[in-house]
């Protein structure tokens, strides 16, 4: 067996294309569009090439686009009133803080500071109670982009056992969340886990967000499983995954690559948070 590869770059592209369309019909109709304020403190060189892509993807699908960088000593209050600022700035629909911040400053505090509703990382505390509840309108991109790679490469969740390989707030529990809302059994699994690699071969869906460049070898996955690839790690100069990719694709059925699987869906996925923001603040302004 050798696993059908899943094409994230292919499944990213049509999300944007469709979200352009929307977004053409709007200006069609004289209507204002979606706005995203990206806001990078310092000079990380990941976080930089992170931001460029992004501007890429509203670009692509018709989203305006503004970008407030600020140096790398640049004081919390500072960065605070930046983002008072743009909660009340009815050109921005959703508001993205790059991470890492310095050190010096405190994110969870910053994470706060941003109106849940232009939330569009989905990290503020109100979001990821709404998430647990499955009632939210905005939810963390890159597992919604594993939600989408799977339903648009019609992989059947509903009853499935499904295992995540870490627990962090960003990818492994709203990804467990999202799953256990669709009806998969869903187990986590983490660096105090006991025996994992029997549980890793129960997964009917095998979700690697560990942070170790390719933790997941051939024996740990059952004959036939779906194995996505949350990990971005660099190697030997080379850009690799949690997963042993060589080893995994001759036991799974369908398999993500790193690069092309799940990093490109993360961004499409921030353009339709901020579409879907867009539309429920516009919403309530109609409502007033």
């Amino acid at each position: 067996m050798t696993a059908e590869i899943i094409d994230g770059k292919r499944i990213s592209t049509q999300i944007k294309e469709e979200i352009a369309e929307e977004i053409k019909d709007l200006r069609k109709r004289g209507s204002s569009v979606p706005g995203l304020a990206v806001v990078l403190v310092g000079d990380d060189p990941a976080s930089l090439i992170y931001v460029r892509n992004k501007k890429k993807a509203c670009e692509a699908t018709g989203i305006e686009s503004f970008e407030y960088r600020m140096g790398h000593h640049t004081p919390q209050e500072d960065l605070l009133k930046t983002i008072q600022w743009l909660n009340q700035d009815e050109k921005i629909h959703g508001i993205l803080v790059q991470l890492p911040l310095p050190k010096d400053i405190d994110t969870g505090l910053i994470l706060e500071s941003i109106n849940p509703e232009k939330d569009v990382d989905c990290f503020h505390p109100q979001n990821m109670g709404k998430l647990v509840a499955n009632t939210a309108h905005l939810v963390p991109c890159t597992s919604a982009g594993i939600i989408e790679l799977l339903d648009r490469s019609d992989v059947k969740i509903k009853g499935k056992r499904a295992v995540i390989l870490g627990r962090s707030n960003i990818v492994g529990k709203p990804t467990a969340l999202m799953l256990m809302h669709r009806h998969a059994t869903v187990t986590i699994c983490h660096s105090r886990t006991e025996d994992i690699e029997k549980i890793t071969r129960e997964a009917d869906i095998l979700v690697a967000a560990i942070g170790v460049p390719r933790f997941v070898k051939g024996e740990m996955v059952k004959d036939g499983a779906v194995v996505i690839d949350v990990g971005m790690n660099r190697l030997d100069n080379k850009l690799t995954g949690d997963v042993d990719f060589d080893e995994v694709v001759k036991k799974a059925s369908l398999i993500t690559p790193v690069p092309g699987g799940v990093g490109p869906m993360t961004i499409a996925l921030l353009m339709r948070n901020t579409l879907t923001a867009f539309k429920k603040q516009l919403g309530k302004e109609n409502q007033r």
